[in-house]
């Protein structure tokens, strides 16, 4: 066991690594300076001394070797520090660590959501003995992946803000403003982990340990959520491994309809401004939870398939 977790701990620092190098190459390629671009020399055709240019390419450590810059950046990286916003002259982890716990309210209350509608739409799909409920339920996961996240949004403030006038359109006031963004973020979440885990239980119900279980006496709820839903739950674990990671992505285009304060707003704001900083501080985090989240999922693995627990305790 103890092999098994620090192969999954290497992996997920090789992440990272991989996450922060691949961020700073693509970034650091990027056309245009966001150095003139604060000083207002690239739009405004101010005439910058060589002087100018070069002190405020030193203050940001811009001035170095990108090779250089590379090992101060990761250095520094190890201990939290990611550099000075370019824009704001603010530490870019400050800045994005201040930004998270709103992204991640609604993030988590998407994540719960999604599991929610998803789970529900599955299960029960594959449970009930009407026919046209259970193709009406499992036709859900499909339309949900369909729909784009931003007109779900739009569609829902259309309805509960304007309308029906039940809850708030913008702004982060109160947990009622959380609902919509956390709804929009749930439903294409939802929709395919529902999807996954629909397909896993109507392969586990063809399986002939169903028909042993049957005829040892076991009732259909006992065979469909005792038995059924424990080996069907691995694919849709992975799955949700997978999509809860992209919450924090999602953000970007909730935060942005819904006007809310977040990691979201503070992103776009420094892709805008080529704030290269705070957009590596950004792509570094949203890396972090990822693997932590599929950490925790390896880790469930082996509580719930006795093979995994097997191959895991001769590791």
């Amino acid at each position: 066991m103890r092999r098994y977790l620090l192969r999954r701990a290497g992996q997920a620092v090789l992440v990272l690594w991989a996450a922060f190098t691949v961020s700073f190459v693509i970034l650091y390629l990027l056309p245009g300076d966001a150095v003139l671009a604060k000083l207002g020399g690239a739009d405004t055709g101010t005439a910058l001394t060589a002087e100018q240019v070069a002190r405020a390419q030193a203050e940001y450590g811009l001035d170095d070797p990108w090779p250089v810059q590379y090992g101060k950046r990761l250095l520094a990286a190890l201990h939290g520090d990611f550099g000075k916003s370019i824009t704001t002259g603010d530490s870019a982890t400050h800045m994005v660590l201040t930004a998270l716990p709103p992204t991640l309210a609604v993030a988590g209350l998407g994540l719960v959501l999604a599991i929610l509608f998803g789970g529900g739409a599955a299960l029960a799909g594959t449970y009930t003995r009407h026919r046209w409920l259970g193709t009406l339920l499992q036709s859900l996961p499909p339309l949900g992946i369909s729909l784009p996240v931003f007109w779900v949004g739009l569609v829902l403030i259309q309805i509960f803000s304007f309308q029906l006038r039940v809850l708030p359109a913008l702004g982060n006031h109160g947990p009622e403003s959380l609902i919509l963004p956390a709804i929009t973020l749930a439903l294409p979440t939802g929709a395919i982990i529902g999807q996954v885990l629909a397909k896993s239980l109507r392969t586990q119900l063809a399986e002939p340990y169903v028909e042993i279980v049957r005829a040892r006496g076991a009732g259909r709820a006992r065979v469909h959520f005792g038995h059924v839903l424990r080996n069907a739950a691995i694919p849709a674990l992975t799955m949700l491994g997978v999509v809860a990671g992209q919450l924090l992505a999602g953000s970007v285009v909730t935060e942005t309809v819904f006007s809310r304060d977040g990691v979201g707003r503070v992103t776009t704001a420094a892709v805008n401004a080529q704030d290269v900083p705070v957009v590596q501080a950004v792509i570094v985090l949203a890396a972090f939870c990822f693997v932590v989240i599929n950490l925790a999922v390896d880790l469930l693995y082996p509580l719930l398939d006795p093979r995994v627990r097997r191959e895991v305790a001769h590791v």
